[in-house]
């Protein structure tokens, strides 16, 4: 088995002294697993920053088994936002919603736009409540429809909240999920 896919880093972990095992968010391909043979060298270290947009291709000799990648960096996203600790930890709270609802390898091109769409426009000063909109377009795609809209100025706490509640009830408790550490940093920083 072998395809090639443009995505966005979900996460990254060490597997052994040279190498990690990353999860990534694809277009065509949908959340996947894959070993990294020499990713947390010193060279290839800057690739795998969660949230860049990476070029990967996975090899494996099963299609249900665990494969390697080999990864292209297409645009970083993270490096840009190293000085910014709000803009930081948004794209951490993003990644790691995906991480925990995405289901693997299941293909939603829809949540992939989205998700691209509220990384492309984090440079602007209404980002949050961009990922606000994000975040309940997430929810109406998996599965939960909800009719608000976030525009008022001033709603940021509230909108968060209404917006952890809705993933509370819907996917984190049901699931017997954790809810993201830094989903409730974000919201911190608007209380």
């Amino acid at each position: 088995m072998y395809w090639s896919d443009e995505g966005y880093l979900l996460s990254k972990n060490n597997f052994d002294e040279n190498s990690i095992i990353v999860e990534a968010f694809t277009l065509n391909h949908g959340k996947y697993n894959g070993i990294i043979y020499g990713g947390a060298s010193r060279k290839q270290k800057r690739i795998f920053q969660i949230g860049n947009k990476i070029l990967l291709h996975w090899k494996s000799k099963n299609e249900n088994k665990l494969g390697y990648f080999n990864v292209e960096l297409l645009k970083p996203i993270s490096p840009f936002f190293f000085d910014d600790k709000k803009r930081s930890v948004c794209i951490l709270a993003a990644t790691s919603i995906l991480k925990i609802l995405l289901p693997e390898r299941q293909i939603n091109k829809k949540i992939y736009s989205s998700f691209e769409i509220m990384l492309t426009n984090l440079k602007f000063d209404n980002w949050i409540k961009l990922y606000i909109n994000w975040e309940l377009s997430l929810i109406k795609e998996l599965g939960y429809e909800t009719r608000a809209k976030i525009n008022h100025e001033g709603n940021d706490k509230k909108a968060l909240k209404y917006n952890r509640n809705l993933l509370m009830e819907n996917f984190i408790l049901p699931n017997r999920l954790k809810f993201p550490l830094f989903r409730n940093i974000l919201e911190n920083y608007f209380i």
